[in-house]
C-alpha cells in the first residue's frame, strides 16, 4: 500500500495546478484529481496528445509559459512519487472524516467501465472552476445555439469551429476572445452583441490602471477584431432565435434601454447558423456546499465561498481557490492556488513553507485582480429586464421542458420564492444538468433583484452508475 497523501486538490485547472505545485514543493503528499484527461482545466484546454501536432492551438492560449512550468513542475514531482495524478476522474461527492476528508470520485478512464476510487487526508482544497451563465431567449433551445464557453471548447480541444456564420451575444470581456478566435479560425462572425455600455468601465479608473495588461489583452483582440470586420454592437442584445431545417438560421437583435428593455424600433434579424451566447460565469460550488462552506456575495450576482486571505474557507482543514471564490480569471486563480497551498503547508507545519515574502506577494496580486474583477462585475451587470424578452411559451428549463409562464404562475400564487421552491412546483433544475443552465435565470424571475444566486445543494455532484455507488463503500483500489 502507498504512503498517505497530505493533501487532496479537486480539480487540475490554473488553481488547482498552482495549488499542488506550491504544495508539492513544500514538501507535502499531493493527489491531483481531475476529470479531464490533461491537467489544464477549461483555460488551458488542448486537443489529446495524439492529435496536438495535427491541429495546433497555442494561439488560443494566454500565459501558455505558467502551464508549461506548472507542469513540469507536476510531471517531476509525479516522477518521484509525492504527486498522484489522477485523470479521468470524476468527483461526485466530499465528506468529513474525522480529522480529514474523504473524496469519492469514478474513474472513467476505461469507458464505459466505472471503478469507485475513495480518496483520504487531513487537508482537502477545491479548485472546480465555474460554467456558463445563460439567461433564456425565445429559440435558444435550438441546435445551433451554444454557450459562448462551448464554443471555446471545441476550438481549445479540437480545433473544431462549430459554424460558418457566427453570432456572439451577452456580456462581459469573454465574448472577445471567442469571436478573435473563430475570426482568425475562418468563421464569418456577423455580430458580436454586446448588453453593457462600453462606458461603465470610466467609473473604475483605478482598477484599469493597476491591471495593464488586462487593457493590452483587449487591445490584441479589437485588433484581431477589426482586421476581420467583425462588428461591435454595443448596448444590444440577442432577443429571440429562428430555425430552419431542424436548427438556427437567425438571430433576433434589438437596442436596450438604460434597464435592459428592447427600445422599439430597433430590433433587427440576422442569419446565422451559429449563435454563441455567455452572460458571464457561475462558481462551481458542488462539492462545498455539502461540507457547510459559508458563501459570500461575488458581487455578480451569484455567490462564492468564503474564505480569508489565505484562501482557508469556514471549514477547518477545506481551502479553495480560483473561481469557486468568484470569477476573475487565471492569472487571479494561479496566485489564491499558490496562496491557498501556503496556509495548507503553514497549517500542516510543513517544513518547506515558504517565509513571509512570497506571500505577501501573491497577496497583493490577489487584491489587485479581485478589484478588477468587482469593476468588471459592475460594468457588466445583467440586464434587469431581460425577462421582458420572455414569452411564455419560451422554455426555460430545457431538460424538464419547463416554460417561463409555469414559472412566473408558480411565483404569481406565491407559493414560490425561490428557485428551490419553483424545482419542487415545477420540476425546473431537475434533469440531467440539474439546474445548472437554468438554475440562474429562474432565480431572476423569482427573486429579489438584489439576492445574489446560490445553488441548490446537492449530495451527489455529478452523474454516477448504482453500480459505483455501491463499490464507493468497498472500492476495489485505493491509490492512496
Amino acid at each position: 500500500m502507498s504512503e498517505p497523501r497530505d493533501l487532496v486538490v479537486v480539480g487540475a485547472g490554473p488553481a488547482g495546478m498552482a495549488a499542488a505545485a506550491t504544495a508539492l514543493d513544500g514538501g507535502l503528499r499531493v493527489a491531483l484529481v481531475d476529470s479531464g484527461a490533461a491537467p489544464g482545466g477549461q483555460f488551458w484546454r488542448h486537443p489529446p496528445l495524439l492529435a496536438r501536432e495535427a491541429v495546433p492551438t497555442a494561439d488560443l492560449h494566454h500565459g501558455l509559459s505558467t502551464y508549461r512550468a506548472l507542469c513540469a513542475t507536476l510531471s517531476a514531482h509525479e516522477r518521484t512519487g509525492r504527486l498522484t495524478l489522477l485523470l479521468n476522474h470524476h468527483v461526485w461527492t466530499t465528506a468529513r472524516d474525522g480529522d480529514g476528508f474523504t473524496v469519492h470520485a469514478v474513474d472513467r478512464g476505461r469507458a464505459p467501465e466505472e471503478r469507485a476510487v475513495v480518496l483520504r487526508a487531513p487537508a482537502l482544497l477545491v479548485a472546480t472552476g465555474a460554467y456558463d451563465r445563460q439567461l433564456p431567449f425565445p429559440g435558444w433551445d435550438l441546435p445551433g445555439v451554444l454557450t459562448a464557453g462551448g464554443l471555446q471548447s471545441l476550438l481549445k480541444g479540437g480545433g473544431v469551429v462549430a459554424g460558418r456564420r457566427v453570432v456572439l451575444g451577452g456580456t462581459g470581456p469573454f465574448l472577445l476572445p471567442v469571436a478573435a478566435a473563430l475570426a482568425a479560425r475562418g468563421a464569418k462572425v456577423v455580430a458580436v452583441c454586446e448588453a453593457a455600455a462600453p462606458s461603465a468601465w470610466l467609473h473604475h479608473p483605478a482598477a484599469l490602471l493597476r491591471n495593464p495588461a488586462k487593457w493590452a489583452e483587449g487591445a490584441r483582440y479589437a485588433g484581431t477584431l477589426a482586421r476581420h470586420r467583425v462588428p461591435v454592437r454595443t448596448r444590444t442584445a440577442i432577443v429571440g432565435a429562428e430555425g430552419a431545417g431542424g436548427r438556427v438560421a437567425a438571430v433576433r437583435t434589438a437596442a436596450l434601454d438604460a434597464d435592459g428593455r428592447p427600445l422599439a424600433g430597433t430590433e433587427r434579424r440576422i442569419e446565422a447558423d451559429t449563435v454563441g451566447v455567455g452572460w458571464g460565469f457561475v462558481p462551481q460550488l458542488d462539492l462545498l456546499l455539502p461540507l457547510g462552506c459559508d458563501l459570500a456575495d461575488a458581487g455578480d450576482g451569484t455567490m462564492a465561498a468564503a474564505v480569508d486571505d489565505g484562501q482557508r474557507t469556514t471549514v477547518p482543514g477545506l481551502y479553495t481557490a480560483g473561481e469557486t471564490c468568484g470569477v476573475g480569471g487565471a492569472a487571479l486563480a494561479v496566485s489564491e492556488g499558490r496562496l491557498a497551498a501556503v496556509s495548507v503547508l503553514t497549517d500542516l507545519a510543513a517544513p518547506g513553507r515558504p517565509g513571509t515574502r512570497r506571500p505577501a506577494a501573491e497577496r497583493r496580486a490577489v487584491a489587485r485582480h479581485r478589484a478588477f474583477a468587482r469593476a468588471m462585475a459592475q460594468a457588466h451587470p445583467l440586464p434587469p429586464a431581460w425577462p421582458a424578452w420572455l414569452t411564455d411559451d419560451t422554455p426555460v428549463c430545457r431538460c424538464e421542458e419547463v416554460t417561463a409562464g409555469a414559472v412566473r404562475s408558480a411565483r404569481a400564487d406565491e407559493a414560490a420564492a425561490d428557485h428551490r421552491q419553483v424545482k419542487q412546483l415545477t420540476r425546473a433544475g431537475m434533469g440531467w444538468c440539474q439546474g445548472r443552465m437554468c438554475g440562474p435565470a429562474v432565480h431572476c424571475l423569482v427573486s429579489a433583484r438584489d439576492q445574489p444566486y446560490a445553488p441548490a445543494e446537492r449530495l451527489i455532484a455529478t452523474p454516477v452508475t448504482l453500480g459505483a455507488l455501491a463499490d464507493s463503500v468497498e472500492p476495489t483500489s485505493d491509490p492512496i
